[in-house]
């Protein structure tokens, strides 16, 4: 059991050093992209909801998979299935509020007097 709250804490630290290093990447490439004039909002937006959105459906995908593979008798604790489960409805819940802030964002916008 400790093993895998080990294991489950160094995947996190990955997970943390990932976005670190992404958010820093973006920075890079959004200042150049600032600076050459070439940088097209919309496209970076959809590209990178796109992108979030495939991921919780690995994650999904990842999920029912151990589950099923759980439940035909094979070899997984089922720690993981449970843990798998867990990251893909919290992937599922934040994808929600994101998409819930930017429905009422464009609300807000399109309700502003001109």
């Amino acid at each position: 059991m400790k093993l895998e709250a080990n294991n489950l804490l160094a995947q996190i630290r990955d997970y943390q050093a990932q976005i670190a290093d992404s958010r820093a990447i973006n920075s890079i490439d959004s200042q150049v992209d600032r600076s050459s004039g070439t940088g097209n909002f919309g496209s970076e937006i959809s590209s990178a909801m796109t992108r979030a959105l495939s991921g919780v459906n690995d994650l999904q995908a990842n999920a029912v998979d151990l589950s099923e593979a759980y439940l035909a008798g094979d070899d997984i604790p089922l720690t993981d299935v449970v843990l798998e489960m867990q990251k893909s409805s919290l992937a599922f819940e934040a994808t929600l509020q994101v998409r819930n802030k930017v429905l009422e964002a464009y609300q807000q916008i399109m309700n502003m007097p001109v």
